[in-house]
């Protein structure tokens, strides 16, 4: 066929080879594109050669019209196709007319135009009608023999209709998964594997800090997708409740309520994703929800048992009805040891829920088949083990605190083993003070310390933990820094005085570290430092004095940092 002046035109052979028949059957549940379309055996013998719009060959048809009007509005929706002989067409020189037109199905958001050669033109298409489709990026083909537009409309309906029959069937494989998992109260791991399995790729279930709770890779073992997860998630914001974060190839999707998300499903979408995926998603989130909603409701009653057992065998360890319903509970108090823990979120991570945290213990103490109590008292878990006298229950107490601790940001401590029930509530009171010791106001104070924290572990902490609430602790505390904070008190409440002696107990040996840790000059601080003496009547170069105030310093500050 010859080029018109001013239009190219792409061979047959050429159009065959970029949509070659050996690509993935017609009638995806994607929908079926306009290259699909050319591809149906009912085009192919009418030798469909694309004109102009290749770019947008990938087009969804919603349906085929066959019409002979220039006027399309009323007869289009969004992604039909137009097939027409050109007899109701403007004519050849109406390059006005043929623009209307043109913008008219721009307008409709058509999926292309299909021309046969023969009726009105029979070897070349006009170049304003060619100009006018360009113009509005609106793929234009041309039938080069002709054929029965009722054979393609049918053709073309026919891929329509198995499309939107496929997608109805896999819409259906999905709310079967789900409602299945649902009313069989299926675990998160056993809802992430239907997803892993739906999507074929990886999935992470994260919590409100952007921790990984679970993970699946889908088919492909690397475990890439994680690296730097913390970091990343945490930089990706969504505003509704579903979104796709192009940067990272994640759909994501919240979970719980609007104004109190406890964590985030995230599935890799390197693509913009299909409503399937979104539907996935967003009901695996949903499955998620119900199970969480059962096992609140399940373990609201199951808990309140376990603080009523944990009391009783504080105060009456040898009650044969309380020993009675332990063993009923599963928890056995026969020729056993004993280990309190108790589990708190740090002071900068507040969102940290305890309810969270005793469900992690939960988990870990199933997984490691270790009898446990537990209950949540003021935003503090409290756990005690039960362990045969031949375990060593340090070991399975850290190993429980290291797989809390991988999901959430907390204090953990431990008490000492008991071998009688008599001494619970001694290991659990300890476990406590042990948790008042640890300098927890932020996550950098408690790194580098030991995941399970235990009283040899804290040193003068430790000692001062001992103490509790004992009123010659305070009377102390205000013996040896009263002076002090009622002179700073008195200077408008800035604290210096009381900074300068912390400043200089924390660097030891070194006023310049001290002075610099401040922003003070040298002679500025020796300055607050003989002020400091002549306020107590000490010299703080006596080793005792030194000492004496800095474990008045410490208590002070367990004291306010446990209320």
């Amino acid at each position: 066929m010859p080029d018109q002046p001013g239009v190219t035109y792409a061979t047959s052979v050429l159009f065959r080879h970029s949509v070659g028949s050996s690509c993935e059957s017609v009638g995806s549940v994607a929908g079926l594109t306009l290259a699909e379309a050319l591809r149906l055996p009912a085009f192919r013998r009418a030798d469909p050669v694309v004109v102009t719009g290749e770019q947008n060959l990938a087009r969804t048809i919603r349906w085929a019209h066959a019409t002979e009007q220039s006027d399309v509005v009323p007869l289009l929706r969004a992604g039909d196709l137009v097939l027409t002989m050109g007899t109701g067409l403007p004519a050849d020189d109406d390059e006005a007319g043929f623009q209307r037109f043109a913008d008219d199905m721009a307008e409709s958001e058509s999926a292309g135009l299909v021309v046969e050669l023969g009726r009105r033109w029979s070897t070349t298409l006009p170049e304003a009608l060619v100009q006018a489709c360009a113009a509005n990026s609106i793929p234009l083909v041309v039938l080069t023999h002709e054929t029965r537009f009722a054979a393609l409309t049918q053709a073309i309906g026919e891929k329509v209709v198995d499309a939107q029959l496929d997608e109805l069937l896999e819409a259906q494989r999905v709310h079967d998964t789900f409602t299945e998992l649902s009313f069989g109260q299926a675990a998160p791991a056993d809802i992430l594997e239907a997803v892993a399995r739906l999507t074929g790729g990886p999935v992470v279930l994260e919590n409100a800090q952007h921790r990984p709770l679970d993970f699946l890779t889908g088919p492909d073992p690397s475990t890439s997708f994680l690296d730097n997860w913390q970091a990343r998630s945490a930089r990706v914001k969504i505003v509704n409740r579903t979104g796709w974060h192009e940067p990272n190839g994640w759909l994501v999707t919240r979970l719980g309520s609007a104004d109190q998300d406890w964590g985030r499903l995230v599935v890799a979408a390197p693509t913009e994703p299909s409503q399937r995926l979104i539907a996935v998603v967003e009901r695996a989130a949903a499955a998620l929800a119900l199970h969480r909603l059962h096992d609140r409701d399940r373990d609201n009653l199951t808990r309140r048992t376990h603080n009523e057992l944990m009391s009783g065998l504080q105060n009456t360890p040898d009650s044969e009805e309380l020993l009675n319903r332990c063993e009923i509970a599963g928890f056995p108090t026969q020729r056993r040891q004993y280990l309190g823990l108790v589990a708190r979120p740090v002071l900068a991570a507040r969102s940290t829920e305890p309810s969270d945290v005793l469900a992690s213990f939960v988990r870990a103490a199933h997984g490691l088949r270790v009898p446990a109590l537990l209950c949540e008292v003021d935003r503090e878990v409290r756990v005690l083990l039960s362990l045969p006298r031949t375990t060593n229950a340090d070991g399975v107490a850290d190993r429980l605190a290291q797989r809390v601790h991988a999901g959430h940001e907390v204090v953990i401590a431990a008490g000492r083993p008991v071998g009688s029930r008599d001494g619970i509530d001694r290991s659990l009171l300890e476990a406590r003070q042990v948790a008042d010791a640890v300098p927890a106001n932020s996550k950098d104070r408690i790194e580098g310390h030991p995941i399970l924290h235990r009283l040899e572990d804290l040193h003068l902490r430790g000692l001062l933990a001992l103490f509790g609430d004992d009123d010659r602790l305070r009377l102390y505390v205000d013996r040896e820094l009263g002076d002090l904070r009622r002179v700073d008190s008195q200077n408008g409440g800035r604290g210096d005085l009381m900074a300068v002696l912390k400043a200089l107990v924390d660097n030891t040996g070194s006023k310049t570290e001290a002075a610099a840790s401040l922003h003070l000059s040298r002679a500025a601080y020796y300055d607050r430092l003989a002020k400091i003496e002549e306020v107590l009547g000490a010299d703080l170069d006596d080793p005792d004095v030194r000492v004496s105030l800095h474990v008045a310093l410490i208590a002070d500050e367990m004291s306010r940092t446990k209320n």
